[in-house]
C-alpha cells in the first residue's frame, strides 16, 4: 500500500494542526542541530588518537603497555 497525494496532504494537515505552524520550523531546526552535533562528535571521535596506556580496572591508575619495551632499561 503506497501513500497517495491525498493521504500525504491529510497527514501534513494533521501534523500542522497538532503542532502549530509556528512550532514546526523550530522543531525541524532543533532536529537539524542535533543531527549536525551527532555527526561532528562522530568525526571528532575518529580523529582522536588511541590511548597508549590502558587504565587499570581496580585502581584507575595507568598501566603501561607490556608490548612496549622500556628504552632506559637497555643501558
Amino acid at each position: 500500500m503506497s501513500l497517495g497525494p491525498w493521504q500525504i496532504a491529510l497527514i501534513a494537515l494533521v501534523v500542522i494542526l497538532l503542532f502549530g505552524a509556528g512550532k514546526l520550523p523550530r522543531l525541524m531546526g532543533d532536529a537539524a542541530k542535533g543531527i549536525n552535533a551527532f555527526k561532528k562528535n562522530l568525526k571528532d571521535d575518529k580523529s582522536d588518537p588511541p590511548n597508549d596506556q590502558a587504565m587499570s580496572a581496580d585502581t584507575g591508575d595507568a598501566v603501561p603497555d607490556p608490548a612496549k619495551k622500556d628504552e632506559t632499561a637497555k643501558s
